[in-house]
């Protein structure tokens, strides 16, 4: 796949020739990157009102025309999608930020006063925000086990030949003991500097479905881009026990050079934000990675003194042969937490 181009050719031998008119498939991904535009827009203002006509100026459409058509890609309506998104960032905060008032998180993500925010968090989530940051321990837990239980005892061909039955029952009750974490984290804090980044978004539960858009929408496009070798990210914005899984986004981005441009219209142009990172090296069943970020949060996070902020989370893969390893088939890469003291 390479960018079309918009300039008509001539050789002295041949007749101009017209570039053909973009199809639909092209102009539907043309308005999913101006929508996205929107989405991070809206993401990196909570705090701030959030008034239809900028944000139509924002992704070029007419106010009257972007109401619907944001309805209709988004399958909410505006005023619905700021609520959900403010109510699902307080809900990450609560959880986070323990030391932070209800009324500072409300304020922060542009509620004008506690009582408005209470009671649109009790109608959103069934309970009030105290009671919802009471819980954060009880549904980390249920949120690690559920994912266990849907992983399983872990697969035979992932453990030594050698070992015998009674050796794999024993190591996968130490696995699976729901008192401990499954995964040794070695965490690392780091200072990254900022990255350029195109992206290419995907909305709809994490899982599978992400690991299908990297090899049939992602790799060819970085392949016809000579971008193949670079490091790529993957960037989940939303808390999957949070957000709906139907509206969770998620970039499939690679590091790029400040100058890059590129015509492909589901391509966007992000900087990824530098500064303090945890980072621990993942190695295991692409299947367990869910569980491996969940227990970052959920155990390593509280104890580490270091508090989550609001850049996003990612992974980094930086192995020039891929994410899976050749050999095994494990998959590979850094968790990343943006953190501050």
């Amino acid at each position: 796949m390479t960018p079309e181009s918009t300039i008509p050719t001539t050789s002295p031998t041949s007749s101009p020739t017209v570039a053909s008119e973009p199809t639909p498939a092209q102009h539907c991904l043309a308005y999913a990157r101006r929508m996205n535009r929107v989405l991070d827009h809206i993401d990196a203002h909570l705090d701030a009102p959030l008034e239809l006509a900028a944000l139509a100026e924002l992704a070029h459409f007419s106010p009257f025309h972007f109401h619907r058509l944001f309805a209709a890609w988004t399958g909410e309506t505006l005023g619905a999608y700021l609520q959900r998104r403010r109510l699902e960032a307080a809900a990450q905060g609560l959880t986070l930020h323990p030391q932070r008032s209800v009324l500072q998180l409300a304020l922060a993500v542009g509620f004008g006063s506690g009582e408005a925010f209470s009671r649109a968090f009790k109608l959103q989530f069934g309970c009030t925000p105290s009671a919802w940051r009471a819980g954060s321990s009880q549904r980390w837990a249920a949120y690690v086990e559920d994912l266990r239980r849907q992983l399983g005892p872990r697969a035979r061909q992932d453990r030594n030949p050698d070992q015998d039955g009674e050796a794999a029952a024993a190591d996968d009750e130490a696995l699976f003991n729901t008192e401990h974490s499954r995964f040794i984290m070695h965490v690392e804090i780091k200072t990254l500097a900022p990255q350029r980044i195109a992206y290419m978004r995907r909305i709809g539960p994490y899982g599978p479905g992400i690991t299908e858009f990297w090899y049939q929408r992602v790799l060819p496009w970085l392949q016809s881009e000579g971008l193949d070798q670079r490091p790529t990210y993957g960037i989940g914005h939303d808390d999957p026990g949070i957000t709906p899984a139907a509206h969770c986004r998620y970039d499939s981005a690679v590091g790029v050079d400040a100058d890059f441009k590129t015509a492909h219209p589901a391509v966007s142009l992000a900087d990824l934000p530098g500064g303090l990172y945890a980072m621990t090296r993942f190695r295991g069943d692409g299947r367990e990675i869910g569980t491996a970020w969940a227990e970052l949060f959920r155990e390593w996070l509280p104890a580490s003194g270091y508090q989550c902020d609001g850049r996003p989370c990612f992974e980094f893969y930086d192995e020039p042969d891929g994410a899976q390893e050749p050999d095994t088939g494990l998959f590979r890469c850094w968790l990343c937490i943006p953190v501050r003291r």
